[in-house]
């Protein structure tokens, strides 16, 4: 069973988490979601998320994808910790998968992992002038090799059926769809 690794911090959007989380538990994906810190994890609309563990707790463990969620400051919060930098360049490195959606997409960038790629982020995001080895793209959701990137919260969904996809198959993505259709 693919592994996948869901970093929160202070200020992250709730939307983009959730989905992705719920939607990969759904296609039968472990999920960490990993604080930054101990204890309860506020995002960006005030919600009070328990996060399953620290990320030190997990910074040694193996993972099949990173997915980061976007959100002010939470993006922001990823990308000032170099713990986070460095899980990505070594997941990276060993040919797993990064992930990441809204504001995030910077923080891939920041570590490395975005020169000479196609991604999408939320508008203004990734700009051209600061990032000009990125080929950015409108698109909802942009897989480019083992990379993922997605616009915002009305993209989540879209995003985190485009991850199952990526480590489950086109079947368990088809799946997981339909399923959401016939549930209420």
């Amino acid at each position: 069973m693919p592994r996948v690794l869901v970093p929160l911090a202070e200020g992250f959007e709730e939307l983009e988490a959730i989905t992705v989380t719920d939607l990969l538990r759904r296609a039968g994906i472990e999920v960490v979601s990993a604080g930054l810190q101990e204890g309860p994890v506020r995002a960006s609309r005030g919600t009070l998320v328990v996060p399953d563990t620290t990320l030190a707790a997990v910074a040694e463990d193996a993972f099949d994808m990173i997915v980061l969620p976007g959100g002010l400051p939470g993006a922001d919060n990823l990308d000032a910790d170099p713990r986070v930098h460095a899980l990505l360049q070594r997941l990276a490195g060993a040919g797993g998968y990064t992930a990441a959606i809204c504001a995030a997409p910077r923080v891939l960038a920041n570590a490395g992992l975005l020169d000479g790629r196609s991604a999408t982020a939320y508008p203004g995001t990734l700009s051209g002038e600061r990032y000009p080895r990125v080929q950015m793209l409108e698109a909802p959701v942009v897989a480019d090799g083992r990379v993922i990137t997605s616009r915002g919260p009305g993209t989540a969904m879209d995003f985190a059926l485009q991850l199952i996809e990526s480590l489950a198959g086109r079947g368990k993505r088809d799946e997981v769809e339909a399923a959401l259709a016939r549930e209420g």
